[in-house]
């Protein structure tokens, strides 16, 4: 069983950085098409960016060119940087096997504020 520990999080002011970290457990991690997802207060979870096991990566459109999803398939972890983040990127953050999710992790908070 696949499990997933976000982390990375934190409060940053509006056009700053941060880089979320997933570390997955499993053997077969390096096969999976992975995402990060969001969920901000009162809405709900929503996709943001996926890197396929080859490293093609696709993102929602209000993040591109803003965000980066990489990953490293020796350590099991899939990567988020952040970039001129704005206060509507606020939300836990979490990823996922895309398409076909395996139990959630606790997620990391990400607050954008001055």
């Amino acid at each position: 069983q696949v499990q997933l520990v976000e982390s990375g999080g934190g409060l940053v002011q509006p056009g700053g950085s941060l880089r979320l970290s997933c570390a997955a457990s499993g053997s077969i991690f390096s096969i999976y098409v992975m995402g990060w997802y969001r969920q901000a207060p009162g809405k709900q979870r929503e996709w943001v960016a996926t890197i396929t096991s080859g490293g093609r990566t696709n993102y929602k459109s209000s993040v591109k060119g803003r965000f980066t999803i990489s990953r490293d398939n020796a350590k099991n972890t899939v990567y988020l940087q952040m970039n001129s983040l704005r206060p509507e990127d606020k939300a836990v953050y979490y990823c996922n096997v895309f398409l076909s999710p395996k139990p959630w992790g606790q997620g990391t908070q990400v607050t954008v504020s001055s």
